[in-house]
């Protein structure tokens, strides 16, 4: 007995020296924000310390346009980005700011353009890309059929797709489930993709929803930021067709989110549409709650309903949160990223990205390291 009290101390001590280790470099990580300015700059901030830590210049770009979707990969190292006018996506190395990928998605007589829709695969590995194609004949252009382009992210600066889906016109938001077994893409409705053939293996309904005294709901969905919760959420507004026109509730407005890793819906209607909704986050921690920006910062909670609100200082785009879920970071218009406490909604913080570049319609992606 002694002896195995003697053997069982030591593997004890080791243990709880491994977990202290584990704690304290769990603990350590900090949350970094990633964002893009007009017209060639892609930011990394530091975001406790409420300082730009880094500033790369994206190469070879239209400097009359502005950079859109960002994505970085999980682990912070690469930041995939649309620019020179929706034509090329760079893979910009956060840490030396070199170019390690790039696609052109022109050439031979056939201009692409990627509005907005781009995703990462949870791996790292495959970059999706909404592609619209038109080819420039000498009097006329032909609209071509879309497609989503599946790029290998090891592919370099002369990245060619290795192979394209089929998908409906109008996709606004690409978004792999938190596994990558399937694609959502955000179209007319909801669909839920096969990532290596592009087979509809199931949607949820959008402009096929349909509800009692309700029409078509509409909304804007062009800024990911799901990553922390894993969720996919997006304000909407839908007609009521038992009111009247000009009724303060004939046009109502909500939030409808897809949880990307259990493939389910939850939605809540909050107000009539007299206050303008932009983007909307889920908080990781408080997972009922949802914030949402443009001239105003208001949290909902999904169940009830129930909202706060503050006006803002001016209008901003696109709104993310925390790993711990504790503070807002709220970007996009201008050269500001303004910080928020998610309990009190007080605006506790003010990140001045260097020369002032408008963010415009980029993404604003948080990743811990």
């Amino acid at each position: 007995m002694r002896n195995k009290e003697w053997l069982i101390t030591p593997i004890l001590k080791v243990a709880i020296v491994m977990l202290a280790l584990f704690s304290n470099s769990v603990l350590a990580a900090k949350d970094f924000i990633v964002t893009a300015a007009r017209p060639n700059v892609v930011f990394v901030v530091d975001a406790k310390a409420r300082e730009v830590v880094a500033t790369h210049k994206i190469p070879n770009t239209s400097m009359g346009n502005s950079p859109i979707t960002l994505v970085p990969s999980k682990d912070g190292k690469v930041a995939y980005v649309i620019h020179n006018r929706w034509e090329t996506i760079s893979g910009i190395d956060l840490e030396t700011g070199e170019e390690v990928f790039r696609a052109e998605l022109s050439g031979g007589g056939v201009r692409g353009k990627a509005p907005f829709a781009m995703d990462l695969r949870p791996d790292g590995k495959e970059l999706a890309v909404f592609v619209n194609p038109t080819q420039l004949l000498p009097g006329e252009y032909k609209v071509l059929d879309p497609y989503i382009a599946i790029f290998r992210t090891d592919a370099g600066r002369a990245a060619k797709p290795v192979r394209k889906l089929p998908v409906p016109r109008r996709v606004s938001t690409l978004a792999y489930s938190a596994t990558g077994k399937f694609l959502y893409a955000f179209s007319w409705d909801m669909l839920k993709l096969d990532p290596q053939t592009g087979e509809v293996k199931g949607k949820h309904p959008w402009r096929s929803w349909h509800r009692p005294n309700r029409g078509e709901p509409d909304t804007l969905a062009i800024w990911p930021q799901w990553e922390q919760a894993n969720v996919f959420a997006t304000p909407f507004y839908v007609a009521s067709t038992d009111k009247p026109e000009g009724h303060p509730e004939a046009v109502r407005a909500g939030v409808w989110a897809l949880d990307l890793e259990k493939d389910t819906i939850r939605y809540t209607e909050f107000e009539n549409a007299s206050v303008v909704l932009f983007s909307s986050v889920v908080n990781p921690v408080r997972r009922d709650e949802v914030y949402t920006v443009y001239t105003q910062l208001t949290r909902t909670n999904l169940e009830t309903g129930e909202m706060d609100r503050v006006d803002l200082d001016h209008t901003y785009y696109n709104v993310n949160v925390s790993n711990d879920g504790s503070e807002l970071y709220i970007g996009g218009t201008q050269g500001d990223i303004a910080v928020y406490d998610s309990k009190t909604l007080e605006r506790i913080g003010n990140i001045r990205t260097p020369g002032g570049g408008d963010q415009v319609l980029t993404s604003l992606r948080i990743f811990s390291r």
